[in-house]
């Protein structure tokens, strides 16, 4: 018998072992085809076994999201290229969940709400993704907010505190500084280990760039990421854009570390979101709000949390770490207030020591725009209802010269001073009530009445401490020049300056503070105690004994 040539039994033999470890699997698969398509919508029959949130593919290679679960249809988000649909086009259920790029090497990017970059910078080498919903942390692993997120902004960080894990609402008609303040906020982070969050729904595609330009001249995009869903995208992208910032903010929360994000803003995300249920035939509700939109805010800003730090047990000298084996941790994954416990019972020769990686936070900042000042409306109502406080800004303050235009009686922090530092709490206790009691003095004196010489002395007061409050854009103040300009107000050391002089007076005066007392603005930076006050009173006197008024 003749034998087979040495190449065609190479051959042979391939090809035999191909057909013998051939591992022949039928699947299933989920197949549809679309029937309309139309406003960044799809609607496919079929697709039995979809599942809500599931991404299904289309024939063009265009994906969608499956958010509406009929009877003998399936509502499809378009993520992609509308205009590659067609009708009787076939569509596929994937089996997967949306989900986001995340990681490090998205600092610094800015990204569209499927977190591809179009910053025109190259790819995003990471390979870890997110799912854009996520059930948000249960009551249990929660922490209370008492670290506070200094903003810079004296009317902020003195009146209505902010702190890690804190969601605070930002409302205001537009034009009136809503997104300045969020911006002066992530400014303020630098240096701090933050990493902030910048997510843009429905704005001007040239008022993103003006951010960026802003955020770059700052040096802040060292430390920031930017999610643009712009006017000019679908409304299904500028749906996406809070979740997928979130998901972002997710994994470095995970890993420990603190995160800042601006929702800019979530009027316009609830626009989109009615414009696509309607699209999809839900039925209307107030304003034409589907009745599932205080869901969606709710289940977005429920993610904003600060978790527990977690502690084990361990020998006295034992490295640990996020991979510290099962039995070198006694009794497990501890709470803070079980760890004085655990270690009476083991006795000594063992620790407590915090697991890295536990422990992070995101705080978020939403922004609601109103109408002619109208909180009462239906989607204010439901995100003040959802969030922990909320910084009202006035039109008529912001018209008057009063930028930051935050009015302190509207506005709240639901922490108060458990997120300030000592040093804040210690001066600004009485700000509020005294800015309170200058509203009522300054209302009142308009009816023109004789004022007695203690009530002129409180208006005088009150007005230099709207002074006071007044702060350049885009020049956040830090702790200690805070401390120094709120002391002055409320203790009287401003009321010989003339009103006109005050905001000559407020850039001299921290000038000579840091030149002459720089160790004084370093403890307060460090360590957030008060300063000796007869001290710092005692300069104050000095310095205006030579300022000229």
């Amino acid at each position: 018998m003749a034998t087979l040539p040495a190449e065609i039994s190479n051959i042979a033999d391939s090809l035999l072992a191909k057909i013998q470890g051939f591992d022949y699997q039928i699947k299933a698969q989920s197949v549809g085809k679309v029937i309309s398509v139309g406003d960044g919508i799809a609607i496919a029959n079929g697709l039995a076994d979809v599942r809500a949130n599931e991404l299904v593919e289309f024939a063009s290679g265009v994906r969608g999201l499956a958010l509406n679960l009929e009877a003998d249809s399936v509502g499809i988000v378009v993520m992609g290229e509308v205009q590659a649909i067609q009708v009787g086009d076939e569509v596929r259920a994937t089996g997967e969940i949306a989900a986001v790029p995340v990681g490090d090497a998205l600092i610094g990017r800015v990204v569209d709400a499927l977190g591809k970059p179009i910053d025109a910078k190259g790819p995003i080498n990471t390979t870890v993704t997110y799912p854009v919903e996520r059930i948000a942390a249960g009551v249990i692993e929660r922490a209370g907010v008492d670290t506070p997120v200094q903003t810079g902004i004296v009317s902020i960080d003195a009146l209505t505190p902010i702190g890690r894990g804190q969601r605070e609402l930002v409302i205001g008609d537009r034009q009136t500084g809503k997104t300045a303040i969020c911006l002066d906020t992530i400014i303020n982070q630098k240096g701090k280990d933050m990493v902030c969050i910048y997510v843009a729904v429905g704005q001007r595609a040239g008022q993103v760039a003006q951010v960026i330009g802003t955020l770059e001249e700052h040096g802040a995009m060292d430390y920031t990421i930017i999610v643009a869903a712009s006017a000019a995208d679908p409304a299904p992208m500028q749906y996406f854009a809070p979740f997928s910032g979130t998901a972002m903010g997710e994994f470095f929360m995970d890993r420990g570390q603190d995160v800042l994000i601006v929702y800019d803003d979530l009027s316009k995300h609830a626009w989109a979101y009615r414009e696509m249920s309607l699209i999809l035939r839900r039925p209307p509700g107030r304003e034409a709000y589907p009745g599932d939109i205080f869901s969606l805010h709710s289940r977005l800003l429920e993610r904003s949390v600060r978790l527990r730090d977690e502690y084990v047990i361990v020998e006295k000298g034992t490295e640990v770490d996020e991979n510290t084996k099962p039995n070198e941790r006694i009794f497990g994954n501890l709470w803070e207030e079980h760890v004085e416990h655990a270690l009476k019972e083991v006795g000594s020769g063992y620790e407590a020591a915090k697991i890295p990686g536990t422990g992070g936070s995101i705080t978020s900042l939403p922004i609601i725009e109103t109408l002619l000042g109208d909180i009462s409306a239906y989607i204010p109502t439901n995100v003040i209802s959802i969030t922990d406080g909320q910084i009202f800004l006035e039109t008529d303050l912001f018209n008057s010269g009063q930028r930051p235009a935050i009015d302190a009686g509207k506005s709240v922090s639901r922490v108060g001073s458990a997120a300030q530092t000592k040093a804040m709490k210690k001066v600004a206790g009485s700000i509020k009530a005294d800015l309170a009691q200058f509203r009522e003095l300054a209302a009142f004196a308009q009816f023109g009445s004789d004022l007695d010489a203690s009530t002129q002395r409180q208006l005088s007061r009150g007005e230099r401490l709207m002074e006071i409050l007044k702060q350049p854009q885009n020049q956040p103040y830090p702790l200690d020049h805070q401390v120094y300009l709120i002391f002055a107000g409320t203790r009287g050391y401003l009321d010989t300056i003339d009103i006109e002089r005050v905001q000559d007076w407020i850039p001299a005066f921290l000038r000579y503070m840091d030149t002459a007392f720089g160790t004084m603005g370093a403890k307060i930076r460090e360590s957030g105690q008060p300063p000796n006050f007869d001290e710092l009173g005692q300069a104050i006197d000095d310095f205006n004994a030579t300022w000229t008024n």
